[in-house]
């Protein structure tokens, strides 16, 4: 082990690992947490620097980091952060920057003017307390404007998408004026290392010259060459290694150019990847083969390169903590308040304008590149460098639950989904069916289950398939992602079984970081009155009905069921186990509904206790209570056993198409997180089956009769 620290290549090796496992081990918390992969790798590169295991174990952190590997570190995580910038040009599609109106330019020039003069103005501040004095004054004064500037565009997406608001008028505006931002931002960083890196007023001017003349020969001839490229890729195919060794080495060329000129290599990279054409597929294959190299095993290097750089301890005395404090405030106020005033003078309501300014706040990575150019170039001290890290990570962190707090779900449901019209009183309201088909292989028999639910098509019923996508951790896929089209392979089954069976099925899609909770508030949107969900076994959970399945029981204000399909096409014979709870009564609803809308016959199981009453005679008064127009195909059995589940499964074994049973403890049934019952009804039964929970709050009219029915079969009972 001792050679390991003389050894350069097995030294590399040991840090890759460590830093790339802590990363993603409290990348995990992160994400339980609600908050982005940035903010645990950023913190993961904290942890491994000289604010924490430098304090705790010094010699652990001088045998992982000895200063002699630095430099290796250094120029790897400058290579990712290349590759990662061409990432971020190619984010940037130039349809976000037209068309959206006078309001995003107010909101985007507001969000960036803002906060530069706040900061400019503070530099006056810290400027004899925190700087060199070998900095210019002039320097120091440009790169805090810009600092204060920068929006994490690429974060930012992600958390607009996984809380469903990239397409929503929110999500929109504030998407475009990060792109505003991120495209200034970068300019305006480039004319400040160009200034820092001058000797002089010429070689400034002949600086800013040259930058001119790049730009025009990206934008005049790499951008006509690579549309060519793109044309070529989307009708051949592919991108096959040819073109991606000439896309790298025309990004590496690109990033030689810049750093030549002295506005730094990440501008070209940048540059390199937003004139590549976002049509004809060129940039998402880009995009496809380089992220997880860039982001996963590189990009950790530069944090775990700016943790080493950022040191806690440099903040001593109680008047760093105070100007680190100031400078929070000052990146809060001139950010949010500036983004979130300029929202509400374009007319957005206070909660869409707060929803702006705490999304346009989020700085992130973007930050930590902007404050590390910053420290390479000498502008800023390694105790400000400290401080503004600190800022990153507090005003990245606070976005998701602000964001919760002051633009919650509905605010979010009544921004993007459209309220299914209330029907006027004096007519019922339609059956409204909520089908979440999570594969291919549930769609079929679902909708088998609500045609006989439904009947014929009519105004009085609507049936819907919600498919909802997991989102990733690739940047690409927020905003060039079609929910509808990622859907299509899911949802065909579905949709094509109604066709043939006649019925009109509305497909829904989204993607979802919070599946069960997004469920129920798109079954509270649609106003649906039955929620029916595919089932397939949960991951770490020996639960049937856990995971997201018992996240939906739990919080639906309707019924809930949950579909077992074991090759379901028709629904002729339906056995419906019964004892008498709520959740038993909601499964007898149902049941009158396939007796209502189909040719279903339906067998109603009682199971007694041994010693209770074993006679038929309590079949009469269920009959005529919950099925009056279709006693001739109901059967009632009453049936004495002291295992209700046994009993259950002794009947479903007569050839029925489908079983319909309540939640229950009595049928081996709970919706629970975690549990160590054998579920043998779902196990076991050769059918399909169908689990019913009823929710206290549903409007359902069928499990208010079959409530109504109760009196009647348990008189029936005592009677005999």
């Amino acid at each position: 082990m001792h050679a390991v620290g003389h050894n350069p290549l097995t030294l590399l090796i040991v840090q890759f690992i460590v830093i790339i496992g802590v990363s993603r081990l409290i990348g995990r918390g992160a994400r339980w947490l609600g908050q982005p992969l940035v903010i645990a790798e950023v913190l993961a590169g904290i942890l491994l620097g000289p604010s924490l295991l430098g304090w705790v174990a010094p010699g652990a952190m001088e045998w992982l980091f000895p200063a002699s590997s630095m430099s290796v570190l250094k120029m790897l995580s400058q290579v990712g952060l290349i590759l990662f910038m061409f990432l971020i040009g190619l984010e940037l599609d130039p349809k976000l920057l037209k068309g959206r109106g006078h309001a995003s330019v107010v909101i985007s020039h507001t969000s960036i003017l803002v906060p530069f003069g706040l900061g400019a103005a503070a530099a006056l501040w810290f400027y004899p307390r925190l700087s060199e004095p070998s900095v210019p004054f002039s320097s120091f004064v440009l790169f805090m404007g810009v600092a204060m500037s920068i929006t994490a565009f690429p974060v930012l997406a992600r958390i607009l998408t996984e809380r469903r608001l990239l397409t929503s008028k929110v999500g929109a505006m504030t998407i475009t004026c990060a792109a505003v931002d991120d495209v200034t931002a970068w300019c305006l960083l480039a004319f400040v290392v160009s200034i820092v890196r001058a000797s002089d007023l010429m070689h400034a001017g002949l600086t800013t010259l040259f930058a001119m003349l790049y730009i025009a020969f990206m934008l005049g001839v790499v951008r006509p060459f690579l549309s060519r490229l793109g044309a070529r890729v989307a009708n051949k195919e592919g991108l096959n290694q040819n073109g991606v060794a000439l896309t790298l080495m025309m990004l590496l060329a690109s990033s030689w150019a810049t750093e030549l000129i002295g506005i730094h290599a990440l501008f070209g990279a940048f540059m390199m990847g937003a004139v590549i054409p976002k049509e004809g597929g060129l940039a998402q294959a880009l995009a496809e083969k380089l992220e997880d190299v860039a982001v996963v095993l590189l990009l950790p290097l530069f944090f775990a390169f700016s943790g080493l750089r950022t040191e806690i301890g440099l903040l001593s005395t109680s008047d760093h903590w105070l100007m680190c404090g100031f400078i929070i405030l000052l990146a809060c106020v001139g950010k949010f308040g500036g983004s979130a005033v300029a929202a509400r003078l374009t007319g957005m309501r206070w909660r869409e304008a707060g929803a702006i300014g705490i999304l346009m706040n989020t700085r992130g990575l973007m930050e930590l590149i902007v404050l590390n150019l910053g420290l390479d170039l000498g502008v800023i001290s390694p105790t400000l460098f400290t401080m503004m890290v600190v800022m990153a990570l507090v005003t990245t962190f606070m976005t998701t639950p602000l964001l919760r707090i002051i633009y919650p779900p509905e605010e979010m449901a009544r921004d993007q989904v459209s309220l299914t019209p209330v029907a006027p009183l004096a007519e019922a309201p339609p059956f409204t069916v909520l089908m979440c088909v999570s594969h291919e292989q549930a769609g079929a028999g679902m909708v088998t289950l609500g045609r006989a639910l439904l009947g014929t098509p009519s105004p009085s019923s609507q049936l819907y398939a919600l498919h909802l996508i997991r989102p990733t951790e690739r940047a690409s896929f927020h905003l060039r992602h079609d929910p509808e089209k990622a859907s299509g392979n899911t949802l065909a089954p579905l949709l094509g079984r109604a066709s043939s069976l006649g019925l009109e099925v509305r497909p829904l899609s989204f993607v979802s970081a919070e599946p069960g909770l997004d469920i129920c508030r798109t079954a509270e949107a649609k106003q649906a009155s039955l929620i029916l969900l595919g089932w397939h076994k949960p991951l770490f959970s020996r639960t049937m009905l856990g995971g997201t399945v018992h996240e939906v029981m739990q919080e639906a204000g309707t019924d809930v069921a949950v579909l077992v399909d074991r090759g379901l096409e028709n629904v002729r014979r339906v056995l419906v186990p019964f004892i008498g709870s709520s959740h038993d009564r909601a499964a007898l609803g149902l049941a009158r509904r396939l007796l209502q809308h189909s040719d279903a016959e339906v067998t109603v199981l009682h199971v007694t206790q041994p010693e209770g009453p074993r006679e038929h005679s309590g079949a009469r008064p269920l009959v005529e209570a919950l099925f009056p127009e279709g006693s001739g195909r109901v059967h009632f059995k009453v049936v004495a056993h002291d295992s209700p589940e046994d009993a259950a499964l002794e009947e479903c074994r007569r050839g029925y198409d489908l079983v319909v049973a309540g939640v229950g403890a009595e049928w081996g049934l709970e919706d629970q997180l975690f549990g160590l019952r054998g579920e043998r009804l779902l196990r076991d039964a050769p059918t399909s089956l169908l689990i019913v929970r009823h929710s206290a709050s549903s409007p359902a009219a069928e499990a208010t009769a079959a409530t109504e029915a109760v009196p009647a079969l348990t008189a029936g009972n005592a009677a005999s």
